[in-house]
């Protein structure tokens, strides 16, 4: 934590997750801001009872600001599968079940079971991002910012990057994974990178 970045630049990342760490760390250092996780604060996971990305986004950030007394970032994402009418949706990180060392994993192979059979053509997905900055934990008017990705599921694992869905992911601009895409690539087309830059644009007016 660096003492000389002013309070305001000074953003509490409301997640545990080291790959959307990274992303953000990347996206906003550029901009001056500093993301600091809120382990670092011994702050726990907020519970995510709503029923839409919007809704566990707010949630999470009022949670961290209440929790830091600091700014907060949240992020809210997942993918929808149009073959499996949306899902996994808000359930994504825990589609096959609860947090574990091999996650990602145990996802990415109920995600590949749930889609056997179906032609490539069948298999359009796309993933959600919504971003939400809240100033203090009572903050009224939060900042709120959504991106989409569209793009198919494989039929395979493909790549080494990323993480989470990114290896399933099919991106046919690129004609790969996104696991297969280097960061900046990925930054500059995904979800998260979309979102991200509306709120670069509007926590500069902010503040």
């Amino acid at each position: 934590m660096t003492d000389k970045t002013p309070r305001a630049r000074r953003i509490v990342l409301a997640s545990g997750n080291a790959g959307k760490l990274k992303e953000f760390q990347s996206l906003l250092g550029d901009a001056g801001f500093e993301v600091i996780p809120q382990s670092e604060f011994n702050v726990s996971d907020a519970e995510e009872t709503g029923l839409s990305f919007v809704e566990n986004a707010i949630l999470k950030a009022r949670h961290a600001c209440r929790a830091t007394g600091l700014p907060a970032l949240a992020d809210d994402s997942g993918l929808e599968v149009d073959a499996l009418l949306g899902k996994p949706g808000i359930y994504s990180s825990r589609f096959a079940g609860e947090d574990g060392p091999d996650k990602d994993s145990a996802n990415n192979q109920k995600l590949l079971n749930s889609l056997q059979g179906l032609a490539q053509a069948e298999r359009s997905a796309r993933f959600q991002c919504v971003l939400v900055y809240m100033r203090h934990a009572e903050d009224p008017t939060p900042l709120i910012c959504q991106g989409s990705w569209e793009g198919q599921i494989l039929h395979k694992i493909s790549g080494e990057g990323g993480f989470g869905y990114d290896p399933l992911f099919y991106v046919p601009e690129h004609d790969c994974s996104a696991a297969e895409l280097s960061k900046s690539e990925k930054n500059a087309i995904s979800h998260r990178g979309k979102a991200m830059q509306q709120l670069l644009s509007q926590l500069e007016r902010l503040l």
